[in-house]
């Protein structure tokens, strides 16, 4: 009798994976590059399946997608749950820690570009300076607790708890803790 030896397993298509995510989700290798901490040739690569990602950069792309790292490595998509739920570590950040402030970004990948909310914690002194968005751009800031000051063009307004500050994003603006204690924040930015 012969001994029948089965072939070993394929790995996962994680670049054709990656790629259908990304585009469900209107992303350009750029943003996801920029979301993700990952270069953009590696990005493309990874999609061309001529690289494989390290479990480093996989965990850094299924978070700033905003999925498992299953669904990442699955070469099946997922059928969607009625609701779905994202875990705290599953909520892509941008670390700003030289200037004091964290931003989570709570919004869907998806919408990137398009309408985009954040929760943004700034550290006493810390401040979140931003140049002009795209033309037409309005961010719209509420403020949960902590003192913040929001400044556009020069001028400067404080916010009270609670008070939500709306201001066109298209030009030089920044947010500015200008308590002692940490300041946290809702923040919807609009694209035009």
């Amino acid at each position: 009798m012969k001994k029948v030896i089965a072939a070993p397993p394929t790995p996962p298509e994680v670049g054709a994976t990656l790629q259908r995510l990304r585009l469900e989700r209107g992303l350009t290798l750029e943003d996801l590059s920029r979301t993700a901490g990952v270069s953009k040739s590696m990005l493309s690569q990874i999609e061309r399946e001529k690289a494989n990602p390290t479990i480093a950069v996989a965990w850094r792309l299924a978070n700033a997608l905003g999925i498992g790292m299953a669904e990442l490595l699955s070469s099946e998509a997922p059928k969607r749950d009625a609701i779905r739920m994202l875990e705290p570590h599953e909520t892509p950040t941008l670390p700003g820690e030289h200037a004091g402030y964290v931003l989570k970004i709570l919004g869907p990948m998806e919408l990137a570009g398009r309408f985009e909310w954040y929760e943004l914690t700034l550290a006493a002194g810390g401040a979140l300076v931003s140049n002009p968005h795209d033309p037409g751009a309005t961010e719209h800031l509420t403020l949960m607790h902590g003192s913040v000051e929001v400044e556009v063009d020069g001028a400067k307004k404080k916010l009270k708890i609670g008070g939500t500050a709306r201001y066109e994003a298209d030009r030089f603006h920044a947010i500015r803790n200008v308590g002692k204690t940490e300041a946290k924040a809702l923040m919807v930015v609009i694209h035009r």
